[in-house]
């Protein structure tokens, strides 16, 4: 399966700025070709690529004031098996975080998923969250966290990810964020899930039911969304301008074309509807 993913964003510096982007895809994704750019006019910035120990690449530009364009463009191929978890890494996906308040939670998903386990447990917790949230678009603040999202019931898809991983974290299970691309979500957008660790391996829970789990790519990977942002500054103002991300599963025609995002052909693999009885591991 090959996809094409693309992110544009045009960020208004108000002053000098220090800006870190998670916009490309992770490093162990298969990539056929990829191009990143940071143009601010006839400037064009070089950046310093970090890669962080969840495989997230992480690009940090020092930004002067004035309209800066960033523009990524990539194909990738089949996904790959997931590189091996650490007990640490386990340990760590297992506390409540900012976003995801396992503690707050704990008494609520003691009581309505008590003596579930492993697969009957993750099934259990995403039925839960995709039947009693709402999706909302522009409703939702950057600030909310799973506890706000259980009690408004609507959200986007980080909200829905944040309260899948709050649940299972409160029944012992590791759980965490990812950002990703997702070919065929509607409307649009870099798009968020939840992973959940059983039997040495991560599974996707996308409870917002809008993407096809199969044919997710993913770019970073955190604790909440406060690791996973698209991007973050520090040391002056930013304004986001102008936003546009596309992603589609593509043949190896289209790859071969420099504007391959734009021309989508249907995957014979991801014809059929997301199975969501199934355990679905994202590369």
């Amino acid at each position: 399966m090959l996809r094409s993913v693309t992110a544009e964003l045009d960020l208004d510096l108000g002053s000098s700025v220090d800006l870190i982007f998670q916009i490309a895809v992770a490093q162990r994704v298969p990539v056929v070709r990829e191009e990143l750019t940071f143009a601010q006019g006839e400037r064009v910035y070089t950046p310093t690529e970090i890669v962080d120990q969840s495989g997230t690449r992480l690009h940090r530009v020092a930004g002067e004031c004035g309209l800066l364009q960033v523009r990524y463009e990539a194909v990738v191929g089949a996904q790959v098996p997931a590189r091996p978890t650490s007990d640490l890494e386990a340990v760590t996906y297992l506390r409540p975080s900012r976003y995801c308040q396992s503690d707050e939670v704990f008494a609520q998903a003691r009581r309505q998923f008590g003596g579930l386990q492993g697969a009957e447990l993750i099934a259990s917790v995403d039925e839960f969250v995709a039947t009693s949230t709402t999706y909302t678009p522009g409703l939702s603040q950057g600030t909310d966290s799973a506890v706000t999202t259980l009690m408004t019931g609507q959200g986007v898809c980080r909200d829905y990810a944040h309260v899948v991983i709050a649940l299972l974290r409160a029944m012992d299970v590791p759980a965490r964020y990812a950002a990703c691309y997702a070919p065929g979500l509607e409307p649009m957008d870099f798009h968020a899930v939840a992973e959940a660790y059983l039997d040495g391996t991560w599974h996707v829970i996308d409870a917002t039911r809008l993407a096809d789990r199969r044919s997710l790519v993913r770019i970073a990977t955190g604790r909440d969304a406060a690791d996973c942002a698209f991007v973050s500054y520090h040391g002056g103002r930013v304004g986001l301008a102008a936003m546009r991300v596309d992603a589609a599963v593509i043949d190896e025609v289209d790859a071969m074309d420099a504007g391959a995002h734009a021309s989508a052909s249907p995957d014979p693999t991801a014809s059929d509807a997301d199975d969501y009885s199934q355990l679905v591991q994202l590369a």
